[in-house]
């Protein structure tokens, strides 16, 4: 998608501290993070959430990589949260798929108070 922040970083006319990346997934650091680690794992394809008839394969690809990014920003010893907002009720404000890896600090219960 042309206007899609997630898809220029993909492509990579938009730079950012890219973490991993492969032919299907790529990931890089949250330009607003809300925890010590928050870097958020995309597919380069664009869909618009979970819902939008992702492939199966690419959902098992994208999901095989959460540990080695947890791995990477060492948190896979002491914990992390993985969070997949969905929709407008679900409070996702890019409309590209990707999936936010928190850590870095003993996670709260509730990420706080919907508004």
């Amino acid at each position: 998608m042309s206007d899609c922040i997630f898809c220029k970083i993909a492509a990579g006319e938009i730079p950012a501290t890219v973490v991993y990346e492969d032919d299907l997934v790529i990931a890089f650091e949250d330009a607003n993070p809300q925890v010590p680690v928050h870097t958020l794992l995309i597919p380069k394809q664009h869909y618009a959430n979970i819902s939008d008839d992702v492939p199966p394969e690419l959902l098992g690809h994208l999901f095989s990589k959460v540990g080695e990014i947890a791995r990477l920003k060492g948190v896979d010893k002491t914990g992390f949260r993985i969070v997949a907002n969905t929709g407008e009720d679900g409070r996702q404000t890019v409309h590209h798929l990707h999936i936010h890896v928190l850590g870095g600090l003993r996670l709260p219960i509730s990420m706080g108070p919907a508004d």
